[in-house]
């Protein structure tokens, strides 16, 4: 591939999604040809499983079925937009990848992390980001953002306990310590300004490095 691969990971209300659209003006602003998309979601047919796997109406949907949905929608997705524009030669900044099935279902839902790589294997074809920002915050703190923001879509998520955010913060924790080459962490406690330049700064880095 002739271009990168870089994914936005965190917990709710880390703020990795507002900040990916600042992320890539400045990128592009420096002369980057740069991609913006999500997960789930990114091209129609992944959006509209998207809505099944997030409208707060399914809590009856199990924790199997939801990681197969996901692997469904991140398979199609990487086919008809991730991959090609990678061809291209683009930076491709990812909202979500494999990390948070790993984590929210691996961990959180108990399915167990080692059987929801292997399922997003079979999806993804070793196609794996050439790096990770995770924008760290706590749990409380990241689902307190959430309460303060009216304009944010709710979604089945937000019906979880504090508890199950906490373990999926835990679980980020763990899939940074195995895949720590591609990891780099993002303090999304500081200022909107800040953690924006730190983003923008660990991409630049990287990229850099690319280069030598």
């Amino acid at each position: 591939m002739n271009g990168h691969f870089i994914t936005f990971e965190g917990g709710e209300g880390a703020g990795k999604t507002s900040i990916l659209p600042f992320v890539a003006a400045n990128l592009s602003k420096l002369g980057h040809d740069v991609l913006t998309t999500r997960e789930p979601g990114g091209i129609e047919i992944a959006e509209k499983i998207r809505h099944i796997i997030l409208d707060p109406v399914n809590t009856k949907m199990d924790g199997r079925t939801e990681a197969l949905l996901y692997a469904a929608a991140r398979r199609q997705h990487l086919v008809e937009k991730v991959l090609p524009a990678l061809k291209k030669g683009k930076i491709v900044l990812c909202d979500r990848f494999v990390d948070s099935s790993l984590a929210y279902q691996g961990y959180a839902r108990g399915i167990g992390m080692e059987e929801v790589f292997t399922i997003n294997q079979f999806a993804i074809q070793n196609c794996m980001p050439n790096l990770t920002l995770f924008f760290d915050i706590e749990p409380k703190k990241g689902l307190q953002r959430i309460a303060a923001n009216k304009d944010r879509e709710k979604n089945r998520l937000d019906l979880e306990t504090i508890q199950f955010h906490e373990q999926v913060y835990e679980a980020y924790k763990i899939v940074e310590r195995k895949f720590q080459d591609r990891f780099k962490t993002i303090n999304a406690e500081q200022s909107f300004e800040r953690v924006e330049s730190d983003a923008t700064n660990a991409i630049v880095s990287y990229l850099e490095k690319t280069k030598s």
